[in-house]
Formats: structure tokens, C-alpha cells, sequence
């Protein structure tokens, strides 16, 4: 019970932090999706909170009184990615969400625990289709086919899984703002501090040109501004995409991705 109680407020938060982004960036369809799934979470809470068995206070043993401390819980790879995707909101490379564990979450992720992740993924869904959740997938290029290094999040929607001429810079300028927004929000610590920095020098007008640590306000101002000027002709390439892919695609391929010919070549030579 304990185990299933502190998975579901791990979901609260996670969602309730969507909903906050995607009102940030004004995307109403996935505020909407995500309040519906936190409605469901936290009615699923209070069901398990109200129906939890009550103790006897004439049967307890008053040196029992004192709770146990719980055991901590082993987070797995695969949460911290998903929770290092819901963080920045976008499309990421396993190095960027490694980084963001280390920074927010504690994570004691590496770069090569994410190398098969996603073929791992692919075969529980076919396996059982729609068994999970969510499922860690691959960012769609514009022909179809899995993005190398580029992880998403199966609960998004289809067009933010797609990757258009633009939508590398457009994901870098998210991500850049998510993890402002995150130090804007908590104590900094120096490893978000870095990261932030780092993201800064490769947005005009974020930063002096000095090496210190670097404004939350005016870098998510300085991304905003580059955003503005991107955002409508990706968002237009990506519907695109995304409307080909619900045509082209079944379900396991809108997910994963359309078979290269490299890729069917290569599995008839192993085998």
C-alpha cells in the first residue's frame, strides 16, 4: 500500500509540474490532458487513503506507537529519465538528461545506463501494447524514422515527438527555460548552476560573456525572445510531420519509429 501511495504522489507532482509548464507556454491541449490524468491520480489517492485498515487503539501496543521510518525507494533508470523528461518538457539527448538528474533530482544516472533504454522500451510495448503508462521513445525525423540520441516521452503529443528543420534550436531554448525556471523556483545548487551556465552561452543575450553563473531571469527572457521567432513555423512543420505520421504510422511506429532500409538491411545480414 505504502509502496503504491508514494508512487501516486510522485505522479501528482510530476503532473501537477506539467500542467505548470504547459500553461507557461500557453499549449492548452496538454494542460488539459495532464489535469484530467492528475483529477484521476488524486481520486485514485483518496481512495487508497480512505480505505487504508484502521489499527484498534485498544490493541496497540503503546511501544509500537513510534512509525518505522520507511525504507527509501530505489528510483529506477528508467524513472529518472522519465522524470528528467518531464522536467524539460522537450525532446533530449541522454547526455542533457543525465545532467538534469544530477542537478534537481539527486540522480546518480549515466550516459551509457541509456544506450539500449529505448530498444528495451520497444519490446515491452510489443510485447504488451500500452501495458505502461508511458514509455521512454524516440523524436520522429521528418522521415519517420527514430532521431539518433534523442529521447521523448510517449505521453506527449505526437508533433512535440516530431523533429523538424527548426526544432533541434526550438528544444534547446525549452529545455534552456525549464532549467532556468528550476533554479528560479529552488535553492540553487552548483550543479544546476553549471548546467544553466553552460546552456547560457549559447543564447544571444543570456549572458555578459563572463564565466560566473548566470541570470534564471535573463536567460529565460533572452530564450524567450530567440523563441519567439522560431516557434510558429516549428510548430507548423511539426503538425505536419505529426499528421503524416497518424497516417503512415501504426502504433508501435508512431512510438519508435519507421524502419530505415539501412536498418531492414542490417537485421537480414544478422540474422
Amino acid at each position: 500500500m505504502s509502496d503504491r501511495l508514494d508512487d501516486l504522489e510522485r505522479r501528482i507532482d510530476e503532473l501537477r509540474a506539467g500542467v505548470r509548464r504547459a500553461m507557461r507556454v500557453k499549449d492548452t491541449a496538454t494542460a488539459r490532458t495532464l489535469r484530467a490524468e492528475l483529477r484521476g491520480a488524486e481520486r485514485t489517492w483518496d481512495a487508497l487513503v480512505s480505505t487504508a485498515p484502521a489499527g484498534d487503539p485498544k490493541d496497540t501496543d503503546p511501544k509500537d506507537s513510534e512509525p518505522e521510518p520507511a525504507a527509501p525507494r530505489l528510483v529506477t533508470v528508467r524513472e529518472q529519465v522519465h522524470q528528467g523528461l518531464l522536467l524539460l518538457g522537450a525532446c533530449a539527448q541522454p547526455r542533457l538528461i543525465v545532467a538534469v538528474g544530477a542537478a534537481f533530482r539527486g540522480g546518480t544516472l549515466r550516459s551509457n545506463q541509456l544506450t539500449s533504454l529505448r530498444r528495451d522500451e520497444e519490446r515491452s510495448f510489443k510485447s504488451s501494447p500500452y501495458g505502461r503508462p508511458y514509455y521512454l521513445c524516440a523524436a520522429l525525423t521528418d522521415r519517420l524514422s527514430p532521431a539518433r540520441g534523442l529521447l521523448a516521452a510517449s505521453t506527449w503529443p505526437q508533433a512535440r515527438r516530431m523533429v523538424g528543420p527548426l526544432s533541434p534550436r526550438v528544444d534547446f531554448l525549452t529545455c534552456a527555460i525549464a532549467v532556468a525556471e528550476q533554479l528560479d523556483d529552488v535553492l540553487v545548487e552548483p550543479a544546476g548552476a553549471r548546467l544553466l551556465a553552460r546552456m547560457a552561452r549559447n543564447i544571444p543575450g543570456a549572458t555578459d560573456g563572463d564565466l560566473g553563473p548566470s541570470d534564471p531571469g535573463r536567460v529565460i527572457e533572452a530564450a524567450r525572445a530567440e523563441l519567439a521567432v522560431h516557434v510558429e513555423r516549428d510548430t507548423q512543420d511539426r503538425a505536419e510531420l505529426a499528421e503524416r505520421a497518424a497516417t503512415q504510422l501504426g502504433d508501435t511506429a508512431r512510438l519508435f519509429g519507421a524502419a530505415t532500409l539501412s536498418t531492414v538491411a542490417r537485421k537480414r545480414i544478422t540474422g
